[in-house]
C-alpha cells in the first residue's frame, strides 16, 4: 500500500483531480456562498445579536477557618435553588475545577476569617468563571444575595454586640470584559468547520453522484482515495479559510483575547475538520441526492453543533438523555477545547483528551467513508 503513495502516477492524477475540483467550486457560486458568505453572516448575526440566560452553578467553596461563622456561610450558599455549592479541601484543587469548567465559581474563606470579622476587617475572596458572561452575572448576583442573607442572620444573632463587617473582594476569571461576544465568537469557530466540512462536502459528493461525474471516472485508473482526497482537499481548504476569518473578526472586529497556544488551536481544528469531512463523505456516500443529503447533514451535523455541544447553553443543567447525546458529539470536545484556549489557556489535561478523542472520531469516520465509496466502486 505504501508503493502507491510514492507512484508517479498516484500524484498526477491527485493533481488533476484536485485541480478540476477547485476549477469546479470556484464556478458553483452555490459552493462560494455555504464555505464563504455563510460564515460571515455567522460570525455578525451570532457576535452581535445572540444572548444568553442563566442557568444553575456549581460553586467551589474553600474554608480553612472551621469556626461555626464560616460554616453558616456555606449552609446559606446552600439554601439558594440557584447555586451548588461543592467544599473543596484547597484553594488549588478550587483552581483547578474553574481552569476545566467544573465549576462556575470559587468562594474562599481564610483561616483567620472568624477573628477578623470580629475585628472589622474580615474579607471573603469569590472569583468568577466568566468565560460565559451572561452566566457569570448570574452566579455573581446570586452569590452577592447568599452572602448578604448570610449578613443579616449573622447581624440578627449578634443584636446588641459590636459586629465588624465583610468586605467581598470579588473577581472575573477568564472574561474581564464580562460580554457575552467573548464567549460566543470562539463557539462559532466550530460551527463554521461543521458547516463547511459536513454540509459542504455532503452537498459536493451528492451532486457528483446525481450528475453521474462519479460513473465517469470509475472506468478510469483512478483508485477510489484519490478521488475521496480531491474532493477532501478544497473543502478542507475552505475550511481552513472560515478558521482564519473567524480569528481575524475575533481579533479585530470583536477584541477576544487569546491567552492558549494558536498552534494547539490549529491543530486541533485541523482534526475536527477531518471529523466534519468524514460524516460529509458518508453522508453524501449513503443518499446519492443533493436535497437527502443537504437536509441529513443538516440534521445530523450542523444543528447537534448548534444546539448541544455547549455553544448556546451549559449541557450540565440539561437532563441527563440529552447530555448524553451532547457527549457523543465530536462537536461539544471541539466546542470545549476551543473556548478553552481562547479564555483560559493552555490546560493540558483538557487539550490531550479532547484531541485524542477528536483524533479517534476521524480516523473512524474517514475510514469507514473510505470502505463506503470502496463498496460502490468494487
Amino acid at each position: 500500500m505504501s508503493g502507491v503513495w510514492l507512484r508517479r502516477g498516484f500524484w498526477r492524477r491527485l493533481v488533476s483531480l484536485t485541480r478540476k475540483e477547485f476549477r469546479q467550486m470556484l464556478r458553483d457560486r452555490s459552493n462560494l456562498l455555504i464555505g464563504i458568505g455563510l460564515p460571515i453572516v455567522l460570525i455578525l448575526i451570532f457576535g452581535y445579536g445572540l444572548s444568553l440566560d442563566v442557568k444553575r452553578s456549581l460553586v467551589a467553596v474553600v474554608q480553612d477557618d472551621p469556626a461555626p461563622m464560616a460554616r453558616d456561610l456555606l449552609a446559606s450558599i446552600s439554601r439558594s435553588e440557584y447555586l451548588r455549592p461543592l467544599r473543596v479541601g484547597s484553594f488549588e484543587e478550587g483552581r483547578r475545577l474553574m481552569l476545566s469548567r467544573e465549576a462556575d465559581a470559587l468562594v474562599y474563606l481564610p483561616s483567620d476569617f472568624s477573628r477578623r470579622l470580629q475585628d472589622g476587617d474580615a474579607q471573603i475572596l469569590v472569583l468568577v468563571q466568566g468565560a460565559d458572561a451572561t452566566r457569570a452575572s448570574g452566579v455573581s448576583n446570586y452569590l452577592n444575595q447568599a452572602l448578604a442573607l448570610w449578613g443579616e442572620k449573622q447581624a440578627a444573632r449578634n443584636a446588641g454586640q459590636v459586629q465588624g463587617g465583610v468586605r467581598i473582594e470579588q473577581r472575573m476569571w477568564f472574561n474581564a470584559a464580562n460580554t457575552s461576544t467573548w464567549y460566543l465568537v470562539p463557539g462559532l469557530i466550530v460551527l463554521i468547520m461543521t458547516l463547511v466540512g459536513a454540509f459542504l462536502t455532503a452537498l459536493v459528493m451528492a451532486r457528483e453522484w446525481e450528475r453521474g461525474t462519479l460513473e465517469a471516472l470509475f472506468v478510469t485508473p483512478v483508485r477510489p482515495v484519490e478521488i475521496l482526497l480531491a474532493k477532501m482537499i478544497p473543502c478542507f481548504m475552505v475550511g481552513l479559510l472560515g478558521l482564519a476569518m473567524c480569528l481575524l473578526a475575533a481579533r479585530f472586529l470583536f477584541h477576544v483575547p487569546m491567552y492558549g497556544s494558536l498552534l494547539v488551536l490549529l491543530f486541533s481544528s485541523m482534526l475536527y475538520l477531518f471529523v466534519a469531512l468524514g460524516i460529509g463523505l458518508l453522508i453524501s456516500s449513503a443518499t446519492k441526492n443533493q436535497f437527502i443529503a443537504s437536509q441529513i447533514a443538516l440534521i445530523a451535523s450542523f444543528l447537534p453543533a448548534l444546539m448541544l455541544s455547549g455553544f448556546i447553553f451549559d449541557l450540565r443543567n440539561v437532563p441527563l438523555a440529552i447530555r448524553v447525546v451532547g457527549q457523543l458529539l465530536p462537536a461539544t470536545y471541539f466546542m470545549e477545547l476551543v473556548k478553552s484556549l481562547f479564555l483560559a489557556g493552555d490546560f493540558w489535561p483538557l487539550i490531550l483528551r479532547d484531541c485524542a478523542v477528536l483524533a479517534g472520531y476521524a480516523a473512524l469516520l474517514l475510514g469507514l467513508a473510505r470502505l463506503a465509496t470502496q463498496k460502490r466502486l468494487g
